[in-house]
């Protein structure tokens, strides 16, 4: 039923699994290989049709100061931080304490209420296109960075609640009882009891949750326009002129636009993990 563990194969068999192993992985890491090394050629590599041969130029510093000094860079990066940051901390808010109360609680339309939170995960977010793009013109959000926290906060909230609400029921139910019996308050029991063990599922949602908002692109360009409000990812584009497309600026401002993603990842690696694994095994 499961595969056989490696160290268990015949010498045959672990030979070509370990010559097909880093086979495997430069061609999954050939893409982001490709991007790297567009972004360090010159302009003149594009025009002779140097793809993918040896740069003739080494252009690292020139093609990045020029991310930074030559376009808006700096800006689209404040909008990204100033749209990712308050949107993981508002799903974090709002997924807890619902989850807590889906949980914890039994009440009429208990189940109905959390199908609902599940059913929202599997709307296609492209129908939403138009409604909620005239909606942000009526309410005066179009084109601002409160939009797309608000946005982003409703659309992830049900797959987080999703999350929470099943950590949470995994939860020893003893400490709750004991808590109540001792006169805590329901309040503080979330805060002092239940909170303090969802460390790890708080972590690897907030890794998660910063990974979507931050690479999102489709409702960047949909409910945004100019450097005033616009993340990141839509602001590469801006490299592009109307008769020629500067790629060596754009895979350059991408290995920028990507490095936070990976940070954010590697400072909270071990609670990650953790939260994902954490129930698994008894």
């Amino acid at each position: 039923m499961f595969p056989t563990p490696v160290e268990k194969l015949s010498p045959a068999a672990r030979t070509g699994y370990q010559v097909a192993l880093p086979i495997a992985m430069i061609m999954w890491l050939l893409p982001l290989i490709a991007v790297m090394l567009i972004s360090v050629r010159s302009a003149n590599d594009f025009t002779v049709g140097n793809y993918w041969g040896w740069p003739t130029e080494w252009n690292l510093l020139e093609n990045y100061g020029l991310v930074f000094t030559g376009s808006a860079m700096p800006q689209y990066l404040l909008n990204s931080v100033l749209i990712t940051v308050p949107t993981v901390i508002g799903v974090l808010i709002l997924s807890t304490m619902t989850g807590f109360a889906l949980g914890i609680y039994r009440f009429r339309f208990n189940m109905l209420i959390f199908f609902m939170f599940i059913a929202g995960n599997f709307v296609p977010f492209q129908i939403l296109m138009v409604p909620v793009r005239d909606l942000t013109l009526d309410m005066g959000l179009y084109d601002t960075k409160a939009g797309l926290v608000l946005f982003h906060i409703a659309f992830q909230t049900g797959f987080c609640t999703l999350f929470m609400r099943n950590f949470i029921r995994a939860l020893p139910r003893e400490l709750i009882e004991a808590a109540r019996v001792e006169g805590v308050s329901e309040i503080r029991i979330f805060w002092y009891v239940v909170l303090p063990l969802m460390r790890p599922a708080i972590a690897a949602l907030a890794v998660l949750i910063f990974t979507f908002i931050w690479n999102d692109y489709f409702w960047a360009i949909v409910l945004t326009q100019g450097e005033s409000a616009q993340p990141v990812t839509a602001g590469i584009t801006s490299f592009n002129a109307q008769y020629r497309a500067a790629y060596h600026l754009m895979s350059a401002g991408s290995v920028v636009a990507a490095l936070p993603p990976v940070l954010m990842f590697f400072l909270m690696q071990r609670h990650f993990i953790a939260g994902l694994t954490l129930g698994a095994v008894k």
